[in-house]
């Protein structure tokens, strides 16, 4: 990595943080970016970073480990900085990064806050190559994660693993079909409204994913009351257990079998995209020649690179993005980023446009637009339906986020997902267009990265596609608005829908 004397001499291009490395004394980063945040990553990802001293003989490196997350703020996808130059390791419990200003903690009132951070641990070792160095680290890091919680605080404030608890159960997800939740978050946060543990930073978080049968354990709880969430990859939205789990020392919450309803009106027409909460999917360009990382240069994470934003420009200088669904393929011709146009000394708004055939449009039925956002900052999306010039939005999020993704070489921010109601009467027989407008100009860092967009039918008239469809994957008899699901598999599980929307799986 560059010195801090590299980075003074440098020249710094969009923002401080950001340097060309233009006199250094290693030959090899000359001509080079660097940037820290080219170096953050996910929560879940981030166990142990560091530095190795390759000047002295033996070889030493130091270490920063986390054995855990609970006392992390933003759950295990929220993105962080970890170490970058010069000699810099940082062990963050919160920050405002790749999340907005708004988050952090606030007290109001005299309100009390008790938290604890940490233990953090430090860890120095040495060898002859630097490799052992960090293959051992690696292991000295999977070691302190499977001491967690430790016994040797003294704190009142840190209970020790006899004085925790464990929630178990099993996930399932019900959209047209029973599956089990296959690699699903499951967590404990705060009690709070679905997806809140996203900007939760008061409280502790204790996540785990389910297994290939949807089976979760969660364990090394404190004492608390807490909100069951989880988001299942593969599936749009967010769970959350309408009942708050109490956790004592020493118990063993048994959740038994739960369901997850996804939103979905109807069957789908076409979908851009893998639900997953980033934008990885989509077309992520190679960057400036002049503004290169080489440790990014083929490179699963690519999208670290510098610059990136103006790529957009160049791969569509007059004409924005058109997508024809059938035709197109996500993994190239979507721009991983919804940015703004470079334009002389400026920076103009963006249109695209989803281009797509319908036959035998039910004209009085409602189809629904489904747009989910892996980040936005400083952005709104208006949506137009087959008219653009003269047309007031269909819909528009609004102003949203403060996430700084697109700038920070993230592929996510915060997860946001909106559902857009379109009247038949709007749609044609044949060709149609949707238009989604990024209005807010003036900076090449405003904008949003999609996750996943969806184009569902109408409901089915005949029948609840919730139950009638649920019931035909396994050896059921449907009476009214429950299934009985005799298969040994699910535990005899009885399914109930609650308020007509809410569909509660209670074990007997």
């Amino acid at each position: 990595m560059p010195t801090e004397m590299d980075l003074k001499t440098g020249q710094h291009l969009g923002y401080k943080e950001a340097v060309l490395i233009t006199n250094s004394s290693n030959p090899q980063l000359r001509g080079e970016v660097d940037d820290k945040y080219q170096y953050s990553c996910d929560n879940k990802d981030n166990r142990v970073h560091g530095w190795i001293s390759s000047k002295s003989n033996p070889q030493i490196g130091f270490w920063v480990i986390m054995p855990s997350d609970e006392f992390r703020a933003g759950g295990p996808v929220k993105q962080d900085l970890t170490s970058h130059a010069s000699s810099t390791s940082l062990a963050i419990f919160f920050s405002v990064h790749y999340a907005g200003a708004d988050f952090g903690v606030r007290l109001r009132n005299g309100e009390r806050w008790n938290k604890v951070f940490g233990p953090v641990f430090m860890y120095l070792n040495s060898d002859l190559d630097s490799t052992s160095i960090w293959e051992d680290a690696k292991r000295q890091a999977a070691q302190e994660t499977k001491s967690w919680p430790y016994d040797f605080p003294l704190s009142q404030d840190f209970p020790h693993s006899n004085q925790r608890g464990e929630v178990t159960g099993r996930l399932f997800v019900n959209d047209r079909t029973i599956t089990a939740a296959i690699s699903a978050y499951v967590g404990l946060a705060q009690p709070g409204d679905a997806g809140s543990w996203q900007t939760n930073s008061k409280g502790y978080q204790f996540w785990s994913r389910s297994d290939k049968r949807g089976h979760f354990s969660i364990k090394g709880v404190r004492e608390g009351i807490y909100n069951l969430y989880a988001w299942v990859p593969g599936v749009i939205g967010d769970y959350k257990h309408y009942a708050d789990i109490i956790v004592r020392p020493g118990s063993k919450v048994g959740m038994g079998n739960i369901m997850y309803t996804p939103p979905r009106n109807g069957p789908t027409l076409w979908e851009i995209g893998i639900p997953d909460r980033t934008a990885t999917e989509f077309y992520v360009p190679d960057p400036d020649s002049h503004l290169v990382n080489r440790l990014y240069v083929n490179h699963t994470e690519k999208y670290r690179q510098y610059g990136l934003w103006d790529r957009y420009t160049d791969l569509y200088p007059n004409q924005d993005l058109i997508y024809t669904v059938g035709v197109s393929d996500y993994r190239r011709d979507w721009f991983f980023a919804h940015v703004n146009r470079h334009v002389n000394t400026s920076y103009v708004p963006t249109t695209w446009q989803i281009v797509f055939n319908t036959s035998d449009v039910i004209r009085r039925g409602r189809y629904t637009l489904r747009i989910a956002l892996a980040s936005a900052n400083m952005a709104e999306i208006q949506v137009r339906i087959n008219k653009f010039k003269g047309v007031r939005p269909h819909f528009s999020t609004g102003l949203i986020g403060k996430d700084n993704a697109i700038a920070r070489h993230g592929i996510h921010g915060l997860y946001r997902l909106y559902s857009v109601t379109i009247s038949g009467s709007q749609l044609v027989e044949g060709t149609n267009t949707i238009y989604l407008r990024q209005s807010r100009p003036a900076s090449p860092f405003i904008g949003t990265m999609y996750d996943y967009i969806r184009l569902e039918a109408p409901p089915q008239p005949s029948s609840n596609p919730n139950i009638s469809n649920a019931c035909t994957s396994i050896n059921t008899t449907c009476v009214f608005n429950a299934c009985w699901i005799s298969d040994s598999l699910l535990f005899n599980v009885l399914l109930i829908y609650i308020f007509h929307s809410l569909l509660h799986c209670i074990q007997y």
